[in-house]
């Protein structure tokens, strides 16, 4: 297919821009309408070629725009998990395009019903800086593989990834199938002013409500992936050490700025000091050193590791004590932005760390006395985008997966829900809007029409005037009425 990239200098041509890459979409979908089986399969092969082929650029777009970014960690969360979700994809949809079959009453046989699932047009994706591939491309192949045409904005946050990705989309589609408009805030919002078909935004619970208003003047349908700050409950009962190696590692994924990573963990009152003992230990043993660690992941931005530092400011002002995780000793130059771990204790309401999704290598550490505590203290937050419970006694398990209400859930690990092809992901309240990923993520772009085929022999013309003994008969019978005595 042929390329189509399209770029920003200018914010005062953002409109014109966005505009100009949607239009060629429409024009595509116009003419040609929804892709067919064919070409989505087609396009998603490609997509899965084009990720192993330009793995190394990616890696090192995003490692450039972080300021070091773990190769691995980007091997795992990016590549891989595109390519697999591709693949999942891929296996699936011929037999997600079927038409599916419906129960029809009595009273309308021989007639037929069925759902037939369309493409529905053009679909918007807006992806975030932290993980700019992943969260840009699965929204895009779940998109395709329902039979659209996508226009993606990627964050300006991380520049280098969104050139990348812009280069990357316009080898393998046509401006009249998919393509990338790359900007500053100016070219976000006029993007999500656009009257799509459907619009995936995700990023910041405050950003979403922006991009929701934006939308609802077109009467866009929106999924919203947006964030919150997701709980860790280990029961008194379940091994530290056994917890902490999935805490750490999903803690220091990305050094933290993962929408689903522990945002803060409830520990059994008695097991504080043994929490953060081993979360030392399990730390040191995974990251020996940090500073030059090509396994560490440093801080987006200067804003980032700023807002960061404030948080920790002001726990410790508010009467928190900080706990640096530091396992050799080194002193960091801030250039490089990269922040050791720290946990927090004595912590309380009035604290930023508290209030705010923290998105960076800060674990917030809750002491409760009963499992019933460490619920409550859950349900009276908002809403999270994940909850993770560490416990060997599956009826508490059940009893905190029903009792609270979360956008996805781990027992015994963390993280790994947003893995599993076969689930929707997505958040519930504060934390998000609808869902996507595999077979949710297709019906989230199709449009599930329902259509009723009329027999050649039927008995509607019952129910045409003019009324009489006949229809007085069919209505008998299809309300249940009793006759009357006498």
């Amino acid at each position: 297919m042929a390329v189509a990239a399209q770029h920003a200098p200018d914010p005062q041509s953002a409109d014109a821009l966005v505009r100009a890459a949607f239009d060629q979409l429409k024009l595509g979908y116009r003419e040609s309408g929804g892709l067919t089986y064919a070409q989505r399969v087609d396009a998603l092969d490609r997509l899965i070629d084009a990720m192993r082929r330009w793995e190394d650029r990616v890696a090192d777009a995003i490692s450039a725009d972080f300021g070091h970014r773990s190769p691995h960690e980007t091997a795992m969360a990016e590549v891989y998990f595109v390519v697999n979700h591709a693949k999942y994809l891929k296996k699936h949809l011929k037999s997600w395009m079927e038409p599916e079959k419906r129960g029809i009453e009595a009273t309308f046989l021989p007639g037929k019903n069925r759902v037939i699932r369309q493409p529905l047009g053009v679909v918007g994706v807006i992806a975030p800086w932290n993980y700019p591939v992943q969260l840009a491309l699965t929204p895009l192949s779940a998109a395709i593989a329902a039979g659209n045409r996508v226009l993606v904005k990627p964050s300006e946050v991380t520049p280098r990834t969104s050139e990348v990705l812009a280069e990357l989309v316009a080898e393998l589609f046509s401006p009249r199938v998919a393509a990338v408009v790359t900007g500053d805030r100016e070219v976000g919002v006029a993007f999500a002013k656009l009257p799509f078909d459907h619009l995936l935004f995700t990023g910041s619970t405050e950003v979403g409500r922006h991009i929701m208003k934006a939308a609802a003047k077109n009467l866009t349908p929106v999924t919203l992936e947006l964030g919150g700050k997701s709980p860790t409950i280990i029961h008194r009962d379940f091994p530290v050490d056994d917890a902490m190696e999935r805490v750490v590692c999903g803690k220091l994924l990305n050094a933290g700025q993962t929408c689903i990573a522990p945002d803060y963990v409830l520990v059994a009152r008695d097991r504080v000091d043994a929490f953060v003992d081993s979360f030392r230990r399990t730390t040191g043993r995974c990251y020996p050193s940090l500073a030059d660690n090509p396994d560490y992941t440093s801080i987006v931005s200067d804003s980032h590791y700023e807002r960061l530092e404030v948080y920790l400011a002001d726990a410790t002002e508010k009467g928190a004590t900080v706990i640096e995780v530091n396992p050799a000793g080194e002193t960091f130059d801030e250039a490089g932005r990269k922040l050791a771990p720290m946990l927090v204790t004595g912590v309380s309401d009035e604290m930023k760390v508290m209030q705010e999704e923290i998105f960076g290598p800060i674990l917030p550490i809750v002491p409760y006395d009963t499992l019933e505590d460490a619920i409550a203290f859950v349900n009276e937050r908002p809403r999270p985008l994940a909850l993770y419970y560490f416990d060997r006694d599956k009826d508490r398990a059940r009893k905190v997966l029903e009792e609270t209400v979360s956008g996805g859930a781990c027992v015994n690990d963390v993280m790994l829900h947003i893995a599993q092809d076969d689930m929707p992901f997505g958040g519930v309240g504060p934390s998000g809007m609808g869902a996507y990923h595999g077979r949710e993520g297709f019906e989230t772009f199709s449009h599930r029409k329902a259509v009723f085929k009329q027999a050649r022999f039927n008995l509607t013309s019952l129910l045409a005037p003019p009324y009489g003994k006949k229809i007085d008969t069919l209505l008998d019978f299809m309300i249940g009425r009793k006759k009357k005595k006498g």
